[in-house]
């Protein structure tokens, strides 16, 4: 039985057919049919079934027992999406996954997080209540395992500069998602990035699922725009593309 945080979550994430629309319109910009894609924090699997309506075959990661359950039940008949539960982060083992059970959505590996909550006002009423340990695989395993994908999603609350540090071969096209809570999080991925190799970056916010600039634009351009941007904007995903 699914239980309310996740029928929240159901709700929010597949009941929005404008949301829906604008994300395969973003989708589509960097995923093609038979394209390879990793889904990095799946959560209920709406980026997958976006990216499954574009014709790509997803390898789809979701840490959280209870969320990849129905993760599961979501997607166990369709050969073209491999569903992983584990963890992504700078090695391969083991870590504590904190988890939010009223709000799964901001479970998280990071305690960094957790310790910004706490001094954000808007943050006050997120408590992660309970932890599991969860397997941690690397981007550069799941390379080795899968292939190169054309398109990285990585949504992990809070953990994306340790999952960037597990990728050493560059892809064609990447999305991070930040947090005004934690912007230098923003930074230090932007940085790791650009020690691979040579990117011009854009950004959506919020669930707009549109990117805000007509011309990609530099790191230092990039990271100036996340600092300069209230903190009510709260997050976005920075898309990253090769030059």
């Amino acid at each position: 039985m699914i239980n309310t945080a996740l029928r929240r979550s159901f709700d929010v994430y597949y009941r929005d057919a404008e949301r829906t629309a604008r994300m395969d319109k973003l989708n589509a910009q960097f995923v093609h049919s038979d394209d390879l894609v990793f889904d990095i924090g799946a959560h209920v699997g709406d980026r997958t079934a976006s990216f499954r309506r574009l014709g790509a075959k997803v390898v789809a990661l979701e840490p959280q027992p209870r969320v990849f359950r129905a993760l599961r039940l979501l997607y166990a008949g369709d050969t073209s999406v491999v569903l992983r539960r584990a963890a992504v982060g700078a090695f391969c083992g083991t870590l504590d996954l904190h988890v939010n059970s009223r709000n799964p959505t901001v479970s998280t590996l990071s305690k960094d997080l957790q310790m910004a909550a706490k001094r954000s006002a808007e943050w006050q009423n997120q408590i992660w209540d309970t932890s599991v340990e969860v397997d941690v695989t690397t981007l550069d395993q799941l390379i080795a395992d899968h292939g190169r994908p054309s398109f990285i999603k990585i949504d992990v609350e809070g953990y994306e500069a340790e999952a960037l540090k597990g990728l050493t071969a560059s892809v064609p096209a990447l999305s991070f998602e930040f947090t005004t809570l934690q912007r230098k999080v923003a930074l230090t991925c932007l940085d790791q990035l650009c020690e691979l190799d040579q990117w011009k970056f854009n950004v959506s916010l919020g669930e707009d699922h549109a990117l805000r600039f007509d011309d990609w634009i530099t790191r230092p351009a990039m990271a100036q725009y996340i600092m300069s941007l209230p903190a009510s904007a709260n997050s976005g995903d920075v898309y990253a593309r090769l030059v």
